[in-house]
């Protein structure tokens, strides 16, 4: 693998477990004269009381996994005087494996160059889908290759290594990806379900189901991708904070999947009604072994860290079909008889030796989602996206841009890009699309429309390099449902003002005009790359009452949304000729406190710079496949 200063493309490393220097923060005095900084603390204080004689246990145990997502989101910040836990440098010994592979299930090699009709513009298909393909060997072939497969090699020096279609934190890539489909031809000739390896682009094929599955519960032409996580992979790195980017991750691999479906004419939707319980059964993931969880972070060998948390479900059906509806009880009891199949294959070992970060697994086990059996299924008309100004994407295919899609280590700090184009940008990035005639809140527009619930994630833009629009504090209020809160809850020195040209569905105000370029390196971890792009963002969530209302479980979700709002800046930089990266290593209370934020009702979760990338020419690219002749 490629030496640690080239290995961190998107987040910076927490390299000792405490590190404590002294930080003086000019630039919030310089943009906000007025305003007293400080040390903002996060107070569970409303939820750490006993519960009285009338609680029942249901509503004892799901306070007890909220303190316990609360204590995790705290315990993991990065503060100016020291950052959130992790490991004393880098144990290369241990690296684990990025590829997982169960042997020896059989092997289904799917096509590499899928003979199909050529793909439609990359932004054509956040206006509308192209006919449905049907689903054969070429198609899902095709489907794969354009969402989890290897993109490239690259090396230097002694070192090689692999790049994926999804982006990954650091280019570790917990995430593992299984299909449950009915029979296709050239595939199997019986339904079941397959883990996909990216390194062959071949299906596992782990077990066969019953031929009745499909036909009962989903339209035709349709099939199931379930997303799983790998903590241990991203915790060799990043500690404590790696249950945060694996969730990130897990929102990219959602919108990578649902933007290589539509290029195939699909329409993609979270079965979010199911549970934990369901969604390891359906991927066979039962047959990984408890391991005993340590009370504080402990090395030595444990192999059982390396299991599989399944994540989430997601149906992939032909566009335009929505008359159906998913009974979960009947659903949730024909997977139930998964349990009893012949599964394939066993697990590889990932690495000899490991580190258990404790509060991971404890937090994971607070966010697992119970069945909800009242839960609807509810498919949305596909809402196209504004348009202000076409002419800024280069004419690349989708296709193109989704494979060569790239997090960029460095931005050249000269780049500009201008206000039509940033608005254009902006407007993919949106829940509701345009034209409804309504607010934004619902997630109807590509590839948001795969998430089962209203925005939640918003962003506060730092503009650098905007030619025509002042440079300073902004913010994208994707659900309009908040934006009275948000001015409420937020410092009352902002103005919150449309900017000049910007088009009327766009929900994006002017908060505060200032050079912003210092302050966002600092708050990104000291990091050039914030401040050298066009525009930095941070994605805030509206946080504790989301979680409130809806449960623990919608904690990991939260982070999802952000990764799909991070994989759309990735795909939107590229279409128009620049580049993006994602920046997970961030302070997490400053950033609140440049917004005025007090508590925990809206907390950043996310952050992303755009611009013009610098390239590395140490660095050589080899094709994804056929790939090198070696483990990376």
């Amino acid at each position: 693998m490629p030496p640690s200063h080239l290995f961190c493309s998107r987040f910076s490393s927490s390299s000792s477990l405490n590190p404590h220097y002294t930080f003086i923060f000019p630039s919030t005095i310089k943009l906000f004269p007025n305003r007293k900084i400080q040390t903002m603390s996060f107070s569970t204080s409303s939820s750490t009381s006993s519960p009285n004689s009338n609680e029942t246990k249901s509503e004892t145990t799901e306070l007890q996994k909220l303190n316990q997502v609360l204590k995790y989101h705290n315990q993991t910040k990065h503060f100016f005087t020291n950052y959130a836990r992790g490991p004393r440098g880098l144990d290369w010994a241990n690296q684990p494996n990025p590829f997982r592979r169960y042997i020896p299930a059989p092997l289904l090699p799917l096509l590499h160059f899928p003979a199909l009709d050529s793909a439609p513009l990359y932004h054509s298909v956040f206006n509308s889908l192209p006919c449905a393909k049907p689903i054969c060997k070429a198609s899902i072939s095709q489907f794969f290759y354009d969402s989890l497969a290897l993109s490239a090699w690259k090396t230097a020096g002694f070192s090689t290594w692999s790049l994926r279609v999804n982006p990954s934190s650091g280019n570790l890539h917990p995430t593992e990806a299984y299909i449950i489909s009915p029979p296709i031809e050239s595939v199997s000739d019986s339904a079941f379900v397959a883990h996909y390896a990216p390194k062959e682009h071949s299906l596992e094929l782990r077990a066969k189901i019953p031929s009745d599955f499909f036909p009962k519960f989903f339209p035709d032409n349709s099939f199931l991708i379930g997303v799983s996580s790998i903590f241990w992979r991203e915790a060799w790195k990043y500690g404590e904070r790696a249950f945060r980017y694996c969730n990130h991750d897990v929102g990219h691999a959602i919108a990578a999947i649902s933007m290589a479906a539509a290029g195939l004419g699909w329409d993609v939707k979270l079965l979010d009604g199911l549970g934990y319980k369901e969604l390891e059964r359906l991927m066979g993931l039962e047959m990984y072994q408890h391991f005993e969880l340590p009370d504080k972070p402990v090395k030595g060998k444990m192999p059982g860290i390396e299991f599989e948390h399944p994540d989430c479900l997601l149906l992939v059906f032909p566009n335009g079909v929505s008359d159906f509806s998913v009974n979960y009880k009947e659903l949730s009891a024909a997977i139930a008889e998964f349990s009893s199949l012949q599964w394939n294959g066993k697990p590889n070992s990932l690495s000899k030796e490991h580190i258990c970060w404790d509060v991971i697994y404890k937090t994971a086990e607070a966010v697992k989602k119970p069945l909800s059996l009242g839960d609807e299924f509810l498919i949305y008309p596909f809402q196209g996206s504004g348009v202000c100004s076409e002419g800024s994407y280069k004419g690349f295919t989708a296709r193109e841009i989704i494979r060569k899609r790239r997090s960029a280590v460095d931005m050249d700090g000269v780049t500009e890009i201008d206000r039509e184009m940033f608005y254009q940008i902006l407007l993919h990035c949106v829940p509701s699309g345009s034209g409804s005639g309504e607010k934004h809140k619902k997630q109807l527009g590509l590839p948001f429309r795969a998430l089962s619930w209203d925005a939640e994630v918003h962003a506060v833009i730092f503009v650098h390099r905007v030619t025509g629009l002042p440079k300073g504090l902004y913010f994208l209020v994707r659900n309009e449902d908040h934006f009275n809160e948000l001015k409420k809850v937020t410092s009352d020195e902002f103005t919150w003002e449309k900017p000049e040209g910007c088009p009327s569905d766009l929900p994006l105000y002017e908060l505060a005009r200032s050079n912003c370029e210092q302050i966002s390196k600092q708050l990104s971890c000291h990091q050039d790359i914030a401040s050298d792009g066009c525009f930095s963002l941070g994605m805030v969530a509206r946080f504790e009452g989301t979680l409130r209302e809806k449960g623990a479980w919608m904690y990991p979700r939260l982070f999802w949304e952000t990764g799909v709002l991070g994989q759309v800046l990735y795909l939107e930089a590229h279409a128009v000729g620049i580049s993006a990266t994602g920046i997970g290593c961030f302070f997490d209370d400053p950033v609140h406190e440049i917004l005025g934020l007090r508590g925990s009702n809206y907390q950043s979760l996310y952050h992303f710079t755009v611009g013009g990338p610098v390239l590395d020419k140490r660095i050589m690219s080899l094709p994804a496949y056929p790939g090198p002749d070696i483990n990376s």
